[in-house]
């Protein structure tokens, strides 16, 4: 659904402006707007006691707080509605507000018309943390003032007043975060596009969406394409400026970063050189040398040193709950790759290892083909833990390639899951948590899913070395 938005009032002293969930963007959104005078409700589904770490964030703040439920009249009443990325555009109320007239903002939207500096934005089905981190970090070495935040997990509006004219911004971008957008970034990229959050979007929907990062470009800004991904690279005849590709392959139809004999290589302009061996990527994975040869490339298009490209390249060590090894136990590696919330991820996750895998698999399914994922999985992995609410689904889709049960176990939960891919592995094997499911059938977060499983690795720790813990 697209919203058709009015000319922008952003003077929200003595409005009455509703926020529409309270994560990270609506704690974000709400501390700005009681800065700027506003009289500001926030509404939430979630009962008081499941939000009351962000209700610390906001406390004292004067908020009129509707928790419990979206109630239709907290939207349709209100002088300005700022809606939290993943809230649905068709809450009740929101019908009455847009006949109303009633502005709809977002966090990330909001942002983009106050930042008074150039924006890279990077979106894609995946690797964007991973490629949006880099970028942050080839800033960095390069001594350049930048800003990172975004989907990565930090809000936008606190860190306004320190951002300068001067000052990039480097922004994860989800899908759900473009579709109240009205401008793109001055340099923005599109990953991959493959299929994700089908339980919430069409296909066609989501497609449209992540095209939404380069639809309001002109001809003095750049986009940056994957030439290895069809979908990204389909979006060539909508780019309106100049045109960045990156690829894993050896030969690219125009400028950009790709790799001949063993090397990232940039190419703009009059600019033909070596970048950095893709040996020298620390990140598992061939997956995480196309996030870091997408970073270069970003990196390029924003006048960031081929130097200051490489010394980050090889200083970078990943982002939590990607690939990430949480510690090794009687010999056993175990990672954490919570991220992984698609078929697609966790492939991805477990081509990274030539180690014998147990692999754990699990939470709420995403309405995506399991098929390829459970061949796949079959054929690399010593063992396989099924876990949480998707777990019968993918009981029936590894049924299908012959598995037993002696390969192939269900459990209920990630502590079973835990205990269960530690009695099957043995000295050697990755026990690797990439589960191609999100984590809303136990978990706030994916985030929170990886920390619990960091936690009973350490558990296991303390069992094994009382004396260390």
């Amino acid at each position: 659904m697209e919203i058709r938005h009015h000319p922008r009032d952003l003077d929200f002293s003595d409005k009455r402006v509703t926020v529409v969930g309270l994560g990270i963007e609506g704690v974000d959104v709400a501390r700005y707007l009681s800065r700027q005078g506003a009289m500001v409700t926030v509404s939430d589904s979630k009962p008081r006691q499941k939000l009351s770490e962000r209700l610390q964030q906001v406390d004292n703040l004067g908020l009129k707080l509707a928790l419990g439920s979206n109630r239709p009249d907290d939207i349709a009443e209100a002088e300005a509605v700022f809606i939290s990325q993943g809230v649905p555009l068709d809450l009740p109320g929101m019908a009455r507000a847009r006949a109303r007239g009633v502005p709809v903002h977002s966090m990330m939207g909001l942002f983009m018309e106050l930042c008074p500096g150039p924006i890279a934005g990077i979106t894609g089905s995946s690797g964007k943390t991973t490629t949006t981190a880099l970028l942050g970090e080839m800033f960095e070495a390069d001594e350049r003032p930048v800003f990172v935040g975004g989907n990565i997990g930090v809000g936008l509006l606190e860190h306004l007043s320190s951002v300068r004219a001067y000052t990039w911004a480097v922004l994860e971008m989800s899908h759900t975060q473009l579709q109240l957008v009205e401008r793109s970034p001055h340099v923005a990229a599109v990953l991959n596009i493959t299929p994700n959050h089908l339980d919430h979007f069409s296909w066609e929907e989501y497609r449209k969406l992540k095209a939404r990062i380069i639809r309001f470009q002109q001809v003095s800004d750049i986009a940056v394409l994957g030439l290895d991904d069809a979908e990204a690279r389909s979006l060539r005849p909508e780019v309106k400026g100049q045109l960045l590709w990156f690829s894993l392959g050896d030969s690219l139809p125009g400028d950009g970063v790709l790799v001949s004999e063993g090397w990232a290589v940039v190419r703009f302009g009059k600019l033909n050189e070596r970048l950095f061996p893709l040996e020298s990527v620390r990140l598992r994975g061939r997956h995480n040398q196309a996030n870091a040869v997408a970073a270069a490339a970003v990196a390029t298009a924003c006048g960031v040193s081929p130097e200051a490209i490489a010394c980050a390249v090889q200083t970078f060590r990943g982002v939590a709950h990607r690939l990430e090894l949480v510690a090794e136990v009687e010999g056993i590696s175990y990672y954490n790759d919570s991220i992984a919330t698609t078929p697609e991820r966790a492939l991805a996750g477990i081509r990274s290892f030539s180690e014998p895998v147990v692999l754990m698999l699990g939470g709420r399914d995403k309405n995506l083909p399991l098929e390829d994922l459970a061949v796949e999985a079959m054929r690399r992995c010593r063992s396989v833990v099924l876990f949480g609410e998707s777990g019968e689904k993918l009981v029936q889709a590894f049924r299908k390639t012959g598995a037993n049960e002696a390969v192939v176990r269900r459990v209920e939960g990630l502590s079973e899951a835990v205990e269960t891919a530690r009695m099957l592995a043995r000295p050697g094997d990755v026990v690797l948590l990439s589960p191609a499911c999100t984590s809303y059938d136990a978990y706030d977060s994916f985030d929170q899913r990886g920390e619990h499983f960091r936690s009973l690795v350490g558990q296991m720790i303390n069992e094994v070395q009382p004396s260390l813990a």
